[in-house]
């Protein structure tokens, strides 16, 4: 599901095909996409801008992290709140909703409530994965 937003757009995905989270190389030069993922079976976050990864962590294991710019999001993370490093010896209370304030300052994009209770745009995403 598309939802308009300040800023841009948000993409949601409900079940565990993971097509959007993984597609990011259709991005258009310069622009920025984040994503967080939780299920069962993952937990992380990517950003990405023109279609190149910046960075890419699990939300329970930054010290893992991988990208060009894998630190790029460190102050951020630090604000939020974030276990960087493993040095905090707890797990953090509410790591996606952390994730998914960090996706909103890494690329400007804020859903609201508003923007949620409104229509949202609902197609097919075989196109985007084309092994399908």
């Amino acid at each position: 599901m598309a939802y308009a937003a300040d800023g841009g757009t948000v993409l949601i995905e409900y079940g565990w095909a993971g097509v959007v989270y993984n597609r990011d190389t259709p991005l258009s030069e310069g622009t920025a996409a984040a994503a967080v993922r939780a299920t069962v079976n993952n937990d992380d976050f990517t950003y990405s801008v023109g279609g190149r990864l910046v960075t890419t962590f699990g939300l329970y294991s930054y010290r893992f992290r991988e990208g060009s710019g894998p630190d790029l999001l460190q102050a951020d993370l630090r604000a939020l709140g974030m276990n960087l490093d493993d040095e905090c010896p707890e797990f953090p209370d509410d790591p996606v909703s952390s994730a998914l304030a960090l996706a909103e300052r890494a690329t400007g994009v804020h859903l609201s409530r508003a923007h949620y209770a409104a229509p949202a745009l609902i197609g097919p995403t075989d196109h985007l994965y084309p092994s399908w």
